[in-house]
């Protein structure tokens, strides 16, 4: 029900192992395609490597693109938004481009641009930050004690 589909291979065990740590806990499961990285001029490698992340969604899918542009959600608003997709009874597709960004045509073709803050942030770490949200917007949603709402 839930996929990342990312440019790039994640190789290293740190990384893995913090995915992971997530994937098996977030139920429906979260399944993860990695689309090779494409060669090129910087928008060349940007369309190539947008045009494959498009033809890896599965049918039907609400697709939410991860972008400096998007709107960054709290995790209670992120849960929110995690609620009305799931309400749709469809797969649920995060898209994350690779070192030059996603390509104006995953743009337009997404239902939702999320961004993580004003800062960069490393694609591969953007996976591991983005597996967490979905975890915890559904902890969230279930009512589970996972996120600790509020300040000490």
């Amino acid at each position: 029900m839930f996929h990342i589909i990312a440019v790039g291979k994640m190789r290293h065990k740190s990384e893995l192992d913090l995915v992971a740590r997530y994937v098996k806990r977030i139920r429906p499961k979260l399944t993860i395609t990695e689309v090779n990285e494409a060669k090129g001029s910087p928008q060349e490698s940007k369309l190539k490597e947008t045009q494959a992340l498009l033809e890896a969604l599965p049918d039907r899918s609400i697709v939410v693109s991860m972008d400096e542009g998007g709107k960054n959600y709290s995790s209670i608003e992120f849960s929110k938004k995690m609620q009305l997709w799931l309400e749709q009874s469809k797969p649920i597709s995060f898209l994350i481009g690779g070192a030059e960004g996603l390509h104006n045509t995953a743009l337009q073709r997404s239902d939702a641009t999320i961004s993580f803050g004003a800062s960069t942030w490393p694609h591969m770490l953007v996976r591991i930050l983005l597996a967490e949200q979905i975890y915890r917007a559904l902890t969230i949603i279930q009512g589970h004690p996972y996120h600790r709402q509020g300040r000490p």
